[in-house]
């Protein structure tokens, strides 16, 4: 091992000890559902004994301060104002608010790529079976060439009838980084709203919404930034601020007896501990502590280095070019479909269940418009020897990527 091999794997070595994952397992799989340091977990556990020890007084005196000061923090990370932000559990939270909010007639259209995550789209298509609204898909290239191609694709499907358009900043199943700054532009032209997806986006790429000149922008800070789970935010456009309801009604007013704005119905509905929000700022400064740009570099070389010795291996097209421009900290590989169909709701591809179970191998196997994909996520705490266990795994495994997988495989 090179000087400078040693020195790389020494500074992996410290900062695995920031994450409690149980020995033995190789988590590649950060994008599912994210893990926080322990540092973050600390902070959030200090709110929680905060609000704990005199909950009268966090709650009616203390709150809205602490989750003021969380929104400026938050707000200069992701280029938009406090003013604009609201705390919600998770970007699933934030969607099911403008579903909540927005108003359609029968006829009406809401616009999605066909990347769009499930969750999404079925809080969408919910709106529409109420209101007679029709949703419509886009078709997008797929491998993806350049950006024109790519939102031409989504804009070939825009109406007069387009009240809504939800696209994803970097999808789920595939991990594509969609060019949303076009996007918007293009959108404000034809005076299309624009909701932005932006789970993944948050921290694995430089983000300033106000630039972006989007209406809404809903994400979770549990995936890359590392915030606990149950942190998230809603951005929304000061145009559409009166027009937001809230998802679960309550007060509707501030419980400290301030001026009220429009943060209110949002920030309070009912007790509850609000201590992964107030610790976003704690994940912040944990990874701008880290350096950002250092952050997205490393995880992004290992996400290549994935791609490359995928591709190596199958011979398959990649779905976006070799750029970072299209794919930051994850990347979805296609594998060979081996005529396996698509698991039914709630159960996972045979081979996610193998790397599992004989491997410890957590990493998704999705399937997307006829293709069968193995989606890889890296944060700091991941390295290239455990993609190379993986890349192991897959040529071991009967079937994986070679033969064609067994419909009955031993346990």
């Amino acid at each position: 091992m090179s000087h400078a091999d040693s020195q790389t794997q020494a500074a992996y070595n410290e900062m695995r000890t920031q994450w409690s994952f149980p020995e033995g397992v190789t988590n590649l799989n950060h994008g599912s559902f994210g893990a926080s340091p322990m540092i973050v977990r600390q902070n959030k556990q200090e709110w929680s004994h905060l609000l704990e020890s005199n909950p009268m007084d966090f709650f009616v005196r203390e709150l809205e301060n602490h989750l003021d000061h969380a929104a400026e923090k938050l707000g200069k990370f992701v280029g938009a104002p406090a003013k604009d932000l609201i705390f919600v559990g998770n970007a699933t939270d934030g969607m099911n608010i403008l579903a909540t909010s927005l108003e359609f007639e029968s006829g009406d259209e809401i616009l999605f790529s066909d990347h769009e995550y499930g969750a999404v789209v079925r809080i969408w298509r919910r709106v529409c079976k109420k209101t007679g609204a029709i949703p419509v898909f886009a078709q997008t290239p797929c491998p993806v060439t350049s950006t024109d191609e790519f939102v031409d694709a989504i804009f070939e499907k825009a109406t007069d009838r387009t009240k809504l358009l939800v696209v994803s900043h970097i999808s789920s199943p595939t991990a594509v980084v969609f060019p949303v700054a076009e996007i918007c532009r293009r959108a404000k032209e034809r005076k299309i709203p624009v909701c932005i997806d932006g789970p993944h986006a948050i921290a694995m790429l430089p983000l300033n919404i106000q630039e972006l000149n989007c209406d809404f922008y809903t994400a979770s800070c549990h995936k890359w930034l590392c915030a606990p789970f149950g942190s998230g935010f809603l951005y929304v456009a000061p145009k559409w601020q009166q027009k937001m309801q809230p998802a679960v009604l309550s007060w509707g007013r501030s419980v400290s007896g301030r001026q009220t704005n429009w943060k209110d119905e949002f920030h309070w509905t009912g007790t509850h501990d609000p201590s992964a929000n107030l610790a976003i700022p704690a994940a912040i400064e944990f990874l701008t502590d880290y350096g950002l740009e250092n952050f997205r570099k490393v995880t992004h070389q290992n996400a290549q280095y994935f791609r490359q010795r995928m591709q190596e291996t199958t011979g398959l097209p990649e779905l976006v070019p070799d750029s970072p421009d299209w794919y930051g900290s994850m990347i979805a590989m296609p594998i060979p479909n081996h005529d396996v169909e698509p698991p039914p709701n709630g159960k996972r591809d045979p081979l996610q269940d193998a790397l599992w179970e004989k491997y410890k191998i957590e990493i998704p196997v999705l399937h997307w418009q006829g293709q069968r994909l193995i989606r890889c996520s890296c944060h700091l705490y991941n390295s290239r020897t455990e993609i190379d266990l993986l890349m192991q795994a897959l040529k071991e495994l009967p079937g994986a990527i070679t033969t064609p997988w067994p419909q009955e495989r031993e346990s």
